[in-house]
This record gives structure tokens, C-alpha cells and sequence, in this order.
């Protein structure tokens, strides 16, 4: 029976793959993917055929992967970070229904939220939620109550595709939401450019982040009540108790 990986590569840097993506990403025929993230990992695999689609071709994308496990060649299909995280999974075994002889194998990678969160400190350790801001997909209206929802909980919140040159005030506009339940001295970051060169972080307020300019290379991250900064880094802490 033919095969798809569906593999997530991490940030960006090689050495930030799993050893289980590397293994499925040379044992597979071709690799196929948006155009920026094969041009992640090409050079670390000259041998096999690459096939890409622009951004907005995701279907497209997939149909490709399937037709080509169709031809009885092993394929991954690549995505940045996890591709079960606003990746190509779900879309993927969607697809697939309409072709049942080749199966398809999912390789968790280190999304965004974990590797971000990584460079800035330690701003998961308690209870968070994950927010695209892209409206694309999903009604501004729904990820408004979102959220809000979110931020009255006093959840941690991360958020994805923060801005583009057609959202450019989206994250000014959740932060105005934010701040109807948060301090504006709320502890923040922004990680851009994960694993990737011009790798940079920052911690700021929340009412400093309302007015800082972002794009879809950045990820940001906002802290609940408890969040505080420790030598730089950003901290929500899990509640140990030690003297």
C-alpha cells in the first residue's frame, strides 16, 4: 500500500527536527510542500524530488501528495512546526477519503507555541490557549469571542499569524480586547523568526505590545496575572511552593 508522511519540521532549523521527521523525510521518495518550507530542508536532502505550491494551494498541495502515492512513491507532505497545528493533518485525512489505497502517517513536530515559548522563558507552565488571528478561515466575530473568553479566564494566550499587510491592526485589536479583563502591565512576548536566521525575542507590557508592529514570521505570546519577568525571560509560574 502507497504512503504519505505528513510531516512537521519544527521552526525551521535542521537541528530542530525530530530524528522521527528526518527518518520519514529520507525515506520517502518526495517531499512536497509550501514553497518556504521546502526550501527549509532541500539542502539537507539533494537526492529527492520536491514539488511545491504557493501559499493559498492548499488543496491543490494535497491532491499532488496523493497523486504521486498513487504512482506507488513514498511522499511527505511538509509542514512548519506541527503539522496537526494549523497544519496540513486534518486536510490531509480529509482528502484521503478519496483515496483508499494509500495511507497516511502523521510525524508530530515542535510547533510554534513550544519553541517560541522556549526562546522567551517559560510563559506555558500553567493553563493557555492557542489563537490564530487570521481571519481567513474563521469570522473575525468568532475569534473576537475567543478571545475575550480566553482573556476574562486568565488564561495564558499565544497567538498565531498576529498580522499581514492586510490585518496590520489585528493584534491592536486583541489586545484592546485583552485589556478589558488584564492589566495593561501584564507581562508579554513576542518570538520571531524561531529556529530561523534573525532568530529575536522581546518582552514587553501588554500595553507596549498594543503598538507593536508584528508579521506572520512572529508569534506572541501574553501572559495571565501571575505571569512576571525573571532575568530577562518570561515566567508564569505553576504555584510550587519552596522556601
Amino acid at each position: 500500500m502507497s504512503k504519505i508522511y505528513v510531516v512537521g519540521i519544527g521552526p525551521g532549523e535542521f537541528e530542530q527536527m525530530t530524528f522521527k521527521a528526518g527518518k520519514a523525510l529520507e525515506d520517502c521518495d518526495v517531499i512536497v510542500g509550501y514553497t518556504v518550507y521546502v526550501d527549509l530542508v532541500k539542502e539537507h536532502f539533494p537526492s529527492k524530488d520536491f514539488l511545491t505550491t504557493p501559499m493559498r494551494k492548499e488543496v491543490q498541495r494535497c491532491e499532488m501528495a496523493f497523486e504521486e502515492a498513487s504512482k506507488g512513491k513514498t511522499v511527505a507532505m511538509i509542514c512548519s512546526g506541527d503539522a496537526g497545528v494549523y497544519g496540513m493533518t486534518g486536510l490531509m485525512l480529509e482528502i484521503g477519503e478519496r483515496y483508499p489505497g494509500v495511507t497516511v502517517e502523521n510525524i508530530s513536530g515542535v510547533s510554534a507555541v513550544i519553541s517560541g515559548a522556549g526562546i522567551l522563558g517559560a510563559p506555558l507552565i500553567h493553563d493557555f490557549a492557542v489563537i490564530s488571528l487570521s481571519d481567513l478561515l474563521t469570522p473575525w466575530e468568532k475569534i473576537e469571542k475567543r478571545i475575550e473568553s480566553a482573556a476574562e479566564a486568565d488564561f495564558v494566550l499565544c497567538f498565531y499569524n498576529p498580522s499581514s499587510i492586510k490585518r496590520n491592526d489585528y493584534l491592536e485589536k486583541a489586545c484592546s480586547l485583552i485589556l478589558k479583563h488584564a492589566a495593561k502591565d501584564t507581562v508579554c512576548g513576542i518570538a520571531k523568526n524561531i529556529g530561523r536566521d534573525e532568530e529575536q525575542y522581546s518582552i514587553m507590557t501588554l500595553e507596549e505590545l498594543k503598538d507593536t508592529r508584528v508579521d506572520m514570521f512572529t508569534t506572541v505570546f501574553v501572559g495571565n496575572s501571575q505571569t512576571k519577568v525573571i532575568g530577562n525571560k518570561m515566567v508564569t509560574p505553576r504555584g510550587y511552593k519552596y522556601e
